[in-house]
């Protein structure tokens, strides 16, 4: 099972950070780790849609910056709120393509695209912006991306249901399966009739539209708008998938574990922050976090972890994992010596 290391890698993070701190186990602190975790929470999920494909995006701060901005900017100008969350989705959706067109038809791979379109949206969203940061009063936009439902954060409402939606989208329609099969073999895809150059540009969009959700619930949080605001977050939701088990090789993962993924990150950061960790060593924690993650799920990690799941196997199933079950009958194996029984699993013939 995959997401085993992953649910013990939080169940010890807990009892480490109640070993570390006493403020950690109470629910004001995990009020704001979920607080905190939910923009990265979404981010992660729009990340995991384009990893999945075995791409990457590193436009994604960037474009949750320019939301940001674009959000404050049409506020300031009387633009009802309904238009400027409509305008602004549709802008950031707009880079998504244009990153999928640059992937799929211009032949640029993922991480030199999306890293060029991080570069051109930091500065539209400075030259949008016009100054250091644009402010934002108006409180339906601020109660419904950072208020609260009774006594539960809207960030948490907005990240949960993002999360399950997309959780189901990749588990039970074409397109979610469609985007596994991309990730596994691209060329296996194309031949087996999916419109894969299609799938590929919608994931990049959906990646910018998720990305432009993040930057109005950052907006909301922090009561303004500024091209700094995204800065790393792109390194953040990288983090969250591949530490929630997607491999940057593409077709593995699931949404719902980017999303644990991102908040084992961000109990880890809560914890740090109780023990007074300055910001440098946080970096150098988190990108040593991503690097673990890339190993055990690419490489030489994945070798380890089939040699441990197959010592596993053997300790469970008896002596050298073979199979005390007879095959058929003993009087038809004698009479054909081909029907033995194999010495393991991997030496059982393929049925043709």
């Amino acid at each position: 099972m995959r997401q085993g290391p992953l649910f013990f890698s939080i169940i010890a993070v807990l009892v480490v950070g109640n070993l570390l701190s006493p403020y950690f186990l109470t629910s004001n602190n995990f009020r704001n780790i979920l607080i905190t975790g939910s923009v990265v929470s979404v981010l992660a999920v729009g990340q995991f849609m384009v990893i999945v494909t075995a791409g990457i995006d590193l436009s994604v701060g960037a474009i949750a910056s320019f939301s940001t901005v674009l959000s404050a900017v049409l506020m300031s100008k009387g633009v009802p709120v309904v238009w400027t969350v409509l305008i602004t989705i549709a802008v950031c959706a707009c880079f998504g393509v244009v990153n999928g067109v640059l992937v799929v038809y211009g032949g640029i791979t993922p991480f030199i695209a999306t890293l060029g379109m991080m570069g051109v949206v930091q500065g539209l969203a400075y030259l949008v912006q016009g100054g250091t940061y644009v402010r934002i009063d108006h409180q339906g936009f601020i109660g419904f991306f950072s208020g609260q439902l009774g006594s539960v954060p809207v960030q948490v409402i907005i990240f949960v249901a993002i999360t399950v939606v997309f959780a189901l989208t990749m588990r039970w329609s074409t397109f979610g399966r469609a985007l596994y099969a991309i990730g596994g073999n691209a060329e296996a895809a194309r031949l087996s009739g999916l419109p894969v150059r299609r799938n590929l540009i919608v994931a990049y969009a959906t990646s910018a539209l998720l990305a432009a959700v993040a930057g109005f619930m950052l907006a909301a949080q922090l009561g303004e708008g500024s091209s700094q605001l995204g800065q790393g977050l792109e390194l953040d939701s990288i983090a969250a998938a591949v530490v929630g088990g997607a491999s940057l090789f593409g077709g593995l993962g699931s949404p719902a574990t980017a999303v644990l993924g991102g908040l084992l990150i961000g109990v880890i950061g809560n914890i740090m922050n109780l023990r007074g960790v300055p910001a440098e060593p946080q970096l150098i924690i988190k990108g040593s976090l991503i690097l673990i993650a890339v190993f055990v799920t690419s490489g030489r990690g994945s070798a380890i972890r089939a040699a441990v799941g197959n010592g596993a196997k053997t300790i469970f199933s008896g002596r050298n994992g073979r199979h005390t079950t007879p095959l058929i009958n003993s009087s038809a194996s004698a009479a054909n010596p081909q029907l033995h029984e194999p010495a393991s699993r991997d030496d059982a013939p393929i049925a043709s």
